[in-house]
């Protein structure tokens, strides 16, 4: 947030979670730990996962950032619910009405996905409806790539506080 009483900005980086709602792909799940290393999020894992934690494919896809990130299991919805009780979660679905553009995305936000197949259970999204956003996509289609959706989801809070702490400029040549 930027502090300008004493006439200097000092910016501190967004705090964000990513929730995984029983991820079933090991390979996106390690692409989104990769999402997760490279912006600082947490990764919150909720159970039955659609596989085991030491997958071969989950861990490639992560490849050697696994030691940078903080990840979190949980056994099941309730479990997520009761340890991150004050907890502000967006919910990413294509059912949602409200575009994930149209929510300023406070410090310490969650932003939850659901399982590939399935996404999350309506019975959620109707409990938190307000709360519920959607990436635009063409009509007719199932939806888009889980680890894609996500990091549009990341990067969108990222942009909204002007990606903090994060490399603004790359380095060409030599």
């Amino acid at each position: 947030m930027p502090f300008s009483s004493i006439g200097i900005t000092i910016l501190t980086m967004t705090k964000i979670h990513v929730v995984l709602f029983e991820p079933e792909i090991p390979q996106n799940t390690g692409n989104i730990a990769r999402t997760c290393a490279a912006t600082g999020a947490t990764l919150h894992l909720i159970k039955p996962l659609g596989f085991s934690l030491d997958d071969k494919y989950m861990r490639r896809a992560g490849l050697d950032y696994w030691d940078k990130l903080d990840v979190r299991l949980y056994e099941n919805l309730d479990d997520f619910y009761g340890k991150n009780k004050d907890a502000l979660i967006y919910y990413y679905s294509k059912k949602a009405h409200h575009l994930y553009t149209e929510v300023f995305y406070p410090d310490n936000v969650y932003l939850m996905f659901g399982k590939e197949t399935k996404g999350i259970p309506e019975s959620v999204l109707l409990e938190h409806e307000q709360y519920t956003v959607r990436i635009p996509m063409k009509e007719g289609l199932r939806s888009l790539n889980l680890s894609n959706t996500v990091a549009i989801g990341v990067y969108e809070v990222l942009r909204q506080h002007g990606f903090e702490e994060l490399a603004l400029e790359g380095k060409l040549g030599k």
